[in-house]
């Protein structure tokens, strides 16, 4: 039975390595998909204060204008 005991250990250290190694992935997915969520707030970010900067500059050359 040695022989059938080796076997079993085996599989159950496989089963635990491939677990572990698929609940390493789905959380780097999940880091990757959170890092480019940030990122795109970012560049929603610098865009809203890009358009707020170039209306507030009409407003200010209109303004010196009159």
């Amino acid at each position: 039975m040695g022989f059938m005991d080796d076997a079993k250990e085996t599989a159950k250290a496989v089963g635990e390595k491939v677990k572990d190694t698929w609940e390493d992935t789905t959380d780097r997915i999940g880091d990757k998909v959170d890092e480019m969520k940030a990122e795109s707030d970012v560049k929603k970010a610098e865009a809203e204060r890009d358009s707020v900067k170039a209306r507030n500059d009409i407003k200010e050359d209109l303004r010196d204008e009159t």
